[in-house]
């Protein structure tokens, strides 16, 4: 079956009312018939700028327990491909969950992701394939 990625974005606007793609989030989660998948970077991240809210913290932590997302373990082994993505897209900068997301789509063979941000639009599979992005 086929399977989304989903970046931080996204999951904060779902469980932020006030920010501005909420109700775009809100429509894709209660339309998409994919599973979700992530890593525990973009979970961190996610709690971390829901920071402000804390009942927006349970909410998420509630949502992610009931399974709403897979989420997928980054391994020592996987720090070198980190590593080479961090330096490739030094010039954006490339931040740590999302080198996780693409090394995760890389190892997934995955090319679809729902995120809000525009670097997905130029960061590459294995340097070539494209992201299809969702929500962007």
């Amino acid at each position: 079956m086929k399977k989304i990625l989903i970046d931080s974005g996204p999951l904060i606007a779902l469980f932020d009312s006030s920010d501005k793609y909420h109700h775009e989030a809100v429509h894709f989660i209660k339309t998409n018939k994919f599973p979700l998948v992530t890593t525990l970077a973009s979970i961190t991240e996610t709690l971390h700028l829901l920071d402000f809210n804390r009942n927006a913290q349970i909410d998420f932590l509630e949502w992610v327990h009931r399974g709403a997302v897979e989420i997928y373990n980054i391994e020592n082994r996987d720090f070198k491909r980190l590593r080479e993505l961090t330096e490739k897209y030094r010039d954006l900068p490339m931040d740590f969950a999302d080198s996780c997301l693409v090394h995760l789509a890389e190892k997934l063979d995955l090319n679809t992701i729902a995120t809000i941000d525009r670097d997905f639009t130029i960061y590459r599979i294995q340097g070539r394939r494209k992201f299809k992005i969702i929500l962007s």
